[in-house]
């Protein structure tokens, strides 16, 4: 059993409100825009990460996260990357990799939308945990916590904190 916690667009911010909500999980899992290597390496000072790059990470961040994951979780696949989209919606890079690996959970970033949605058609959750960050057009700032347990998916909590001005 391992607790997983799930970021996004963090665009440069680990902060303590993150701190505190990804106390408890065994791993983090960073679906894009972390924002720097220095960001990334702090990150995986405090729990092990996995993670790839987004859009506005730079090339150092690029080469040393790739754009897609794959990998196993306990009994769950698992794909991830920044600009997944949603069911019946997804890049078109996703779906390749989605119709060739058959996850069973996709998580991707980008929209700084919080979403979690089943698909039917995939027979795969898609988690999209929204904006940690400060940046962006987001008013609230979230990330998800789940445990995967064999290859169930349970207990999945959002936090949520106000995004500052800065």
């Amino acid at each position: 059993m391992k607790r997983i916690g799930i970021l996004s667009d963090t665009h440069g911010t680990f902060d303590e409100p993150l701190r505190e909500f990804l106390r408890e999980v065994d791993e983090v899992w960073h679906a894009g825009d972390i924002g720097s290597l220095e960001v990334a390496d702090r990150i995986a000072a405090f729990k092990p990460l996995r993670a790839v790059s987004g859009n506005i990470d730079d090339g150092i961040t690029r080469r040393v996260y790739p754009l897609f994951q794959s990998f196993e979780c306990e009994g769950v696949r698992v794909l991830m990357t920044h600009i997944g989209g949603y069911p019946r919606r997804y890049d078109p890079r996703a779906v390749q990799r989605i119709q060739a690996l058959r996850p069973q959970l996709f998580v991707c970033g980008h929209s700084h939308i919080l979403k979690v949605v089943y698909d039917p058609v995939y027979g795969m959750l898609t988690v999209n945990p929204g904006a940690a960050g400060v940046h962006g057009f987001h008013k609230v700032r979230t990330a998800v916590r789940l445990t995967i347990d064999g290859d169930q998916m349970r207990d999945m909590e959002v936090g949520e904190w106000p995004r500052l001005e800065l």
